[in-house]
């Protein structure tokens, strides 16, 4: 029989790679364990260590230290020095001396020593209390101990020291001569700087930590991932010492730090890891992303709160310890720091901490001061402006609605005018437009079975699977997330103005309501409205209200009836009539910026509601436009002409009103308030006439075209530039705030002429015989006597020849 063949295989390659990753596993265990148990054993012998030198220290005698005598002691040692010494005898007084020349009793350890007139021990004990008993106790009545790091041998530590021998008195003696005439003398003054001196030195200064800083900011931007530690260094420079440099270097540091982060924070949210996340193992890359992470989101919040701080000194006038910083430069430092707030508010409205820094933010909005009031006011705008999604407006408008409510209404107008800037109604029209548009269809299994084969089937399955993967991942945000989050946004702006209107209506915050109201109305619910419109007329015949919050009534009323409310069937004359009667209140003064609130209420109450609208009503109002037309500035005049011009094209029956002849019964009664029963068909628009004759080239330009009739077409039609434009837009266009006319007026031409020509060509030939006759005859002296021509009172006039 041949050799006897092994039962064993040869391990594959799996196998041997499945071993070597189990033993690599095992060894790096075995290391960590060992480096455990080194760790914990130097915590042990250092602990160990630190106890020693505890009981070291507590077993070394300390020095012999020398107390003032109270009074009795001086007296009983005075009392003692009064006996007489003659009275012992001689015996016991050497007995006495010998005693005192052993000063154990006064030097010895108490807790280690035994005493000295006990009893005798044993043999073996001799030896060690006598090394217990201190040596050469006169000398170190003299000398002072110095404690010196101990020894470590195997047996254990042992305490070092050393004498310090006191000097003689003599020589003390000297010292202190020595250190008086050191006190007495005046010490060297400190050199005197002059004004320019400081400047130079201040600003040498200030260039090396100009430098320092971009030099940091450079290292930074160019690797973030492998210097955050550097930011770190960075903002050590916000606690800046220097008295010189010391306000501008935190300015700057600030500033540099702010944009900084701009360029190296990640355009997502960064979430803390897990317990089971930090026990996996991972790439070297993604550990460095992990901690340059961490990193980021460490040092971002340090750089917060110092910010945070900073206002809070500012506000409080906090004193510091550190004369670093005066009193006056903590607003200088507080205003930087609330700029650099204001724009991580604006540039990072997804990262961590952004709800924290709008609860610094909000409360400054109402801030007495008013740089500081517009500055947070204006970044809270911006932000509500930029964001899409809806989550940082609604962490905004929660921390508003508390502010209010916390300040019993008592904020500026300013806070609530913020909430103007929200974007839910463009969101709106967005989902409108998204829901219209035709959505991407997958096809059906029967038809899949039905017009595909087996293998066809498999690839378009797995097509599918791919875009719904790719649509999830290009859609930012769920539309039911958004629509989500704008309506909570909502219900707390409604509470805000609903509040505001029940418990405050005489408060300043009331036109900004108002006008809240007149911009979200479209979007309260239908159950709402009848409440709403009664209040909003109770407001308006209440009389408190001035003008342009009258309006605002007005405009929030029609709305609310633009949007939901057109499913309800009421008629809202009494705002018709109100908006009537008060509009020729406008004129050329402070009420001529209230024109575009009437241009936008004429829009919605009569074009937009044409159906509900009656003729004797749109005939009214063009009339009564008309008139206002003549008495304001001319960018109120075209925004009215244009008005105008619409209810003319929307309403075709009011050309009558370019009609001399009248139309029905009654006569024009332009003093009633009603627009349904001031029969205005029977008036015409001679305003228009002298309007033609307006300084304004476009109010005649307008003013010609409806005295036309409006045409669309022909000599007498406008341009294009100006019929495709709004009543509003005309008026902002045209607008004369900064003291300018658009267009421009012409300068009127020069009738004066360079030279005159005379000669021929001005003079008739006869004219110029007689001229030259004339000039060239002698002249006569005659003489002239007016009182020949006097008639006498008692003779006839004497006539001369």
């Amino acid at each position: 029989m041949g050799p006897r063949r092994s039962k064993k295989r040869t391990p594959s390659f799996r196998k041997l790679l499945k071993t070597s990753n189990l033993k690599i596993e095992n060894k790096l265990k075995n290391r960590q364990f060992k480096q455990q148990s080194s760790a914990k054993k130097y915590r042990k012998e250092q602990k160990k260590l630190r106890q020693s030198l505890k009981d070291a220290s507590s077993r070394i005698p300390a020095p012999l230290e020398r107390y003032k005598k109270r009074p009795e002691e001086e007296e009983d040692e005075e009392f003692e020095e009064t006996l007489p010494v003659d009275m012992m005898e001689e015996d016991d007084l050497e007995q006495m001396k010998a005693l005192a020349r052993k000063a154990s009793f006064l030097t010895r350890d108490l807790s280690s020593c035994a005493p000295v007139h006990g009893k005798k021990r044993k043999l073996d004990n001799v030896v060690e209390n006598y090394e217990k008993m201190p040596r050469k106790m006169q000398k170190r009545e003299e000398k002072e101990v110095i404690h010196l790091l101990p020894i470590k041998d195997k047996t254990g530590v042992i305490p070092q020291s050393m004498e310090k021998p006191v000097l003689e008195k003599v020589e003390e003696e000297a010292e202190e001569e020595d250190t008086n005439a050191e006190e007495v003398s005046v010490p060297e003054p400190l050199p005197v700087l002059s004004r320019q001196e400081m400047l130079s030195q201040r600003r040498q200064r200030l260039e090396e930590r100009k430098a320092h800083i971009a030099e940091l900011g450079s290292a930074i931007l160019s690797e973030p991932v492998n210097n955050i530690k550097k930011v770190k260094e960075l903002r050590s420079m916000l606690m800046e010492v220097d008295p010189f440099v010391a306000v501008t270097v935190r300015k700057l540091v600030m500033v540099s730090l702010m944009e900084v982060f701009k360029d190296i924070v990640p355009s997502y949210r960064i979430r803390p890891l897990t317990e089971a996340e930090k026990a996996t193992k991972v790439k070297k890359e993604t550990q460095q992303l992990r901690e340059f992470e961490q990193g980021l989101v460490s040092q971002y919040k340090f750089y917060l709160e110092n910010l945070e701080q900073t206002v809070k000194d500012w506000k409080q006038m906090k004193k510091k310890k550190s004369d670093a910083v005066s009193l006056k430069a903590y607003r200088g430092l507080a205003e930087v720091a609330l700029k650099c707030l204001c724009e991580l508010l604006t540039a990072f409205p997804h990262f961590n901490f952004h709800n924290n820094i709008i609860v610094m933010i909000v409360p400054l909005m109402n801030d007495p001061s008013r740089k500081v009031s517009d500055m947070c006011c204006e970044a809270v705008k911006k932000m509500l402006k930029q964001d899409k999604v809806g989550q940082a407006s609604l962490g905004m408008v929660k921390v508003i609605s508390g502010l209010v409510k916390s300040r019993n209404y008592d904020v500026k107008p300013e806070v609530l005018k913020t909430l103007l800037c929200l974007r839910i109604k463009e969101m709106e029209v967005m989902k409108d437009a998204e829901d219209v548009a035709p959505k991407k269809k997958f096809m059906t299994f029967k038809e899949k079975r039905k017009n595909l084969s087996r293998m066809q089937r498999k690839w378009k399955k797995a097509e599918e699977k791919l875009e719904r993967e790719l649509l999830e991942a290009e859609a930012s945000e769920s539309k039911e997330k958004k629509m989500k989050l704008h309506t909570e946004t909502l219900n707390i702006v409604f509470l805000i103005y609903f509040r505001i209107l029940k418990k405050a209506q005489k408060s300043v915050l009331l036109p900004t309501v108002l006008e809240g109201l007149a911009k979200f109305a479209h979007l309260i619910n239908v159950e709402f409205f009848d409440d709403l419109l009664m209040v909003l007329h109770n407001l308006i015949e209440s009389g408190v209200l001035s003008y342009r919050e009258s309006l605002h009534c007005v405009q929030t009323a029609f709305h609310v009836l633009s949007g939901q409310g057109d499913v309800l069937n009421i008629d809202p004359l009494k705002f018709y009539t109100h908006l009537y009667k008060t509009v020729l209140k406008l004129h050329a003064g402070v009420s001529n910026d209230d024109m575009v609130i009437v241009l936008q209420c004429l829009d919605i109450m009569l074009t937009k509601r044409r159906k509900q609208v009656t003729l004797q009503r749109a005939l009214a109002f063009i009339k009564r436009l008309t008139t206002l037309s003549l008495h304001v500035l001319p960018n109120s005049t075209i925004g009215i002409l244009a008005s105008d011009r619409v209810l003319m094209h929307t309403f075709p029956k009011t050309d009558i009103l370019l009609d001399n002849e009248s139309q029905g019964s009654g006569i024009y009664l332009p003093e009633l308030d009603e627009p349904e029963y001031c029969n205005p068909q029977n008036t015409a628009l001679w305003e228009l006439q002298t309007l033609q004759r307006h300084y304004h080239p476009i109010v005649r330009k307008f003013a010609a075209h409806l005295a036309a009739g409006a045409p669309v077409e022909g000599s007498r039609a406008l341009d294009l530039e100006l019929s495709r434009r709004s009543a509003v837009d005309l008026f902002e266009n045209y607008s004369v705030k900064g003291m300018t006319f658009n267009p421009p007026v012409a300068e009127p031409s020069s009738k004066k002429k360079d030279r005159f020509t005379i000669g021929e060509a001005v003079l008739n030939a006869e004219l110029n015989k007689q001229i030259d006759a004339v000039l060239g005859a002698p002249s006569a002296s005659t003489v002239m006597d007016f009182a020949a021509h006097v008639r006498r009172p008692d003779g006839p006039r004497e006539m001369n020849s």
